[in-house]
């Protein structure tokens, strides 16, 4: 006779920690420890890889390093200075019904920040602070290897999941910075990175401070139906 199948409650630490995890946007000006950083990286280095390969690197940018980075990208945002991204993430053209969903993203930020939809310059402001690192008090720069396949982002796409949730588990919160991206020169020259490092994206890590109204922002997940299929 076959057991039952031993299913675990309804929410478990995995889904907890999943629910609990957002896009926080404002931090307290609290340091965290470079002992706990280092440990949240190595478990998120846990995370599957093809091959054990283990694409991609972090760089905790610091001192007068954030600062130069910071300053640099903020002017390149201000001057409306376009570059050549080193990878493309959005579809192009955007689908319609992805179109929806940017724009209720969008929505859903503005509006918790009482931001109104014809305040252009209230919503280049708030953009502008992606490239501050949200003064979250770790700022990190994801690379990859130019010369890994499209299966590199997929495995580091992965360890940043791992580390954003690693983060949760210990009180942390987490913000990633795909605006970065769009200056990858400008992040190479400022950090001293190789050409070889294609950027990614950006990080923000630290303590959320829970009274600000931009960490409100909540995004729905399309239903299951949507992009799950059985076949027989």
């Amino acid at each position: 006779m076959t057991e039952p199948l031993a299913l675990a409650p309804l929410e478990d630490d995995y889904e907890a920690l999943a629910r609990a995890r957002h896009s926080v946007r404002a931090f307290l000006p609290r340091p965290v420890p470079e002992a706990l950083l280092e440990r949240l990286l190595t478990t998120a280095r846990l995370a599957p890889s093809g091959a054990n390969l283990q694409p991609g690197r972090f760089w905790a940018v610091q001192g007068a390093a954030r600062e130069r980075l910071v300053a640099a990208l903020c002017q390149a945002w201000r001057d409306h200075v376009p570059e050549a991204e080193d990878y493309g993430y959005f579809p192009r053209p955007m689908p319609l019904q992805l179109g929806k969903r940017q724009v209720a993203a969008a929505q859903a930020l503005y509006g918790a920040l009482g931001v109104a939809r014809g305040d252009g310059e209230g919503r280049a402001l708030q953009f502008e602070r992606n490239f501050r690192f949200f003064d979250a008090p770790v700022a990190l720069v994801v690379t990859i290897e130019r010369d890994f396949g499209a299966g590199g982002y997929m495995d580091l796409g992965m360890c940043l999941h791992g580390l954003m949730l690693a983060a949760q588990a210990q009180g942390l919160a987490s913000c990633a910075i795909g605006a970065l991206a769009s200056y990858p020169q400008i992040v190479r020259a400022a950090l001293g990175l190789p050409e070889s490092e294609a950027v990614v994206c950006g990080l923000a890590l630290g303590w959320e401070d829970a009274q600000a109204p931009v960490n409100r922002t909540r995004t729905e997940r399309e239903p299951l139906a949507r992009y799950f299929s059985v076949l027989r």
